[in-house]
């Protein structure tokens, strides 16, 4: 499956200790990041991470691109709980296109746990019928890549 990570500053630890913890599981797919929080999970997991521009530069818009051509088909997107006093019209657009496409989302680690455990249980094998493109379920299905 293609997973898509995105962390605020606040919150980039948490993602990168979630990505320790689960790191057994999310090595059997493939993953891209916002530029500094694919950084970060690269060099405390080993993990490859397909690094997109910081999120600053566009990598969050870059993250929506995809997940509008349906080639996401999960988003760990761990937001600040800060209140603000803007709204984040990139934020706003990138949940909405998860929820155009049908794309699992997790905005804080307990609902990251739920989808990785059940993206390990088969429990989101429905995405290979939505999203045929990606490297993962062409692999699964034995097509060549």
């Amino acid at each position: 499956m293609e997973i898509a990570l995105i962390a605020d500053d606040t919150k980039k630890e948490l993602m990168t200790q979630f990505c320790i913890a689960y790191c057994g599981i999310l090595s059997k797919h493939n993953l891209c990041a916002t530029g500094t929080t694919g950084k970060y999970i690269e060099e405390a997991t080993g993990l490859k991470v397909e690094k997109m521009l910081s999120g600053e530069h566009g990598g969050e818009q870059q993250i929506s691109s995809r997940v509008a051509y349906n080639e996401i088909d999960v988003l760990l997107y761990f937001r600040s709980t800060q209140p603000r006093n803007t709204f984040s019209e990139e934020e706003y657009g990138l949940l909405r296109l998860c929820d155009i496409h049908n794309v699992p989302v997790a905005t804080n680690i307990a609902t990251a746990e739920v989808l990785i455990c059940a993206l390990d249980h088969g429990d989101l094998d429905w995405r290979e019928i939505v999203n045929p493109k990606s490297d993962y379920n062409r692999r699964r299905r034995g097509v060549g890549v």
